[in-house]
């Protein structure tokens, strides 16, 4: 079986502010001397795993991400008869299980990715606690899964700091995507206009503002451990593949949503790549170390990054066993073809 799949991908964008600084401002990185456009690695898993895609895909076994468990619990309870006060108490109780909770409060001070099995075990605690009218006791905080069919926590890892035993190290490392040229980050001044300023003395604007952007072709890498993927899904070879199709797809079709309703940004991969092999991973990035110059960004990047992996085979030997491309600009490929190689056994 090969072990790693590599993937990656070139996809074009309008002007947009798709993942934004702490100023609002596009995230940027110096690369080459150059500053280029980036969108953080957290802010695309974010958005591929929270997908419609990628959610009707795995629908039951998929995570969630939260600080609420002891919140829901307590709904739960009060829903089902118990004091408000004991509810409080016995959920802050079960949240502890998770992570730390400040006195008299029922949320973890972290984000806690929940598994569904482990929601399963969360409920029937509560209801049977409501059941029983008491709270829980020692041995029934065994409300943690070692190995969660959650393909997202699977795939993208957990960090539990009050219970290290149950954390799961990632199987998919995702590269931060960075744009393939230079980029001038630009401000747009805009106004917003009252319908009914007829009637006042002032008719200016109502609203006076300004946004950032920028456009950018991204160059993308994301590396998935197959072998650990399977590992952390306790085996389950079917579900691994499953997440590893939808998880290419929305790599190819699923945008960023930052101030999409400002710009409309939306965009499907130009270009995307599959490698399959044991081989020691590698980004391509080094082909975008020199900025693209060219007029025709894609075209030349697309020759960039195919002539940086070839080079590499001529230097290291061959780096993967199989490769699979498409391009969406000269109708080259598809999607298919590269979640079939990614998925094969």
């Amino acid at each position: 079986m090969s072990r790693f799949i590599q993937i990656h991908s070139l996809t074009s964008y309008p002007p947009a502010n798709l993942n934004r600084d702490d100023l609002g401002r596009p995230k940027t990185a110096v690369m080459g001397g150059v500053e280029r456009l980036r969108v953080s690695s957290q802010s695309l898993k974010r958005h591929w795993r929270t997908s419609d895609l990628f959610q009707e895909a795995l629908s039951d076994h998929l995570g969630t991400r939260t600080r609420d468990i002891g919140e829901h619990v307590c709904k739960r309870l009060v829903e089902k008869g118990i004091a408000e006060k004991k509810a409080r108490e016995w959920s802050a109780d079960i949240a502890k299980v998770f992570g730390s909770v400040e006195k008299d409060k029922v949320t973890t001070q972290q984000l806690v990715f929940v598994s569904p099995e482990e929601w399963d075990a969360i409920n029937a605690l509560a209801d049977q606690l409501a059941q029983e009218n008491r709270g829980p006791e020692k041995e029934e905080f065994k409300l943690l899964r070692k190995n969660a069919a959650a393909a997202d926590i699977a795939l993208f890892g957990r960090m539990l700091a009050d219970a290290p035993s149950f954390n799961v190290e990632a199987a998919c490392q995702v590269a931060h995507a960075i744009s393939v040229h230079g980029v001038v980050v630009e401000d747009d001044y805009f106004t917003a206009v009252d319908d009914l300023n007829a009637e006042h003395e002032d008719r200016g604007a109502a609203h006076i503002g300004e946004t950032s952007f920028a456009a950018a072709l991204f160059y993308g890498y994301v590396c998935i451990d197959r072998e650990s993927l399977i590992k952390n899904l306790d085996g389950n070879t079917e579900l691994a593949n499953k997440a590893i199709a939808a998880l290419v797809e929305a790599i190819a079709r699923v945008s960023p949503k930052g101030k999409q309703n400002s710009f409309g940004s939306f965009a499907y991969a130009s270009y995307m790549m599959i490698e399959r092999g044991n081989q020691q991973p590698r980004s391509l990035s080094a082909a975008f170390l020199a900025p693209i110059k060219e007029k025709d960004y894609l075209h030349a990047s697309v020759d960039k990054l195919e002539q940086q992996a070839e080079f590499f085979d001529k230097v290291y030997g061959k780096c993967a066993d199989s490769r699979v491309s498409f391009n969406a600009s000269t109708g080259h490929g598809s999607l298919n073809d590269v979640i079939a190689l990614a998925v094969q056994d």
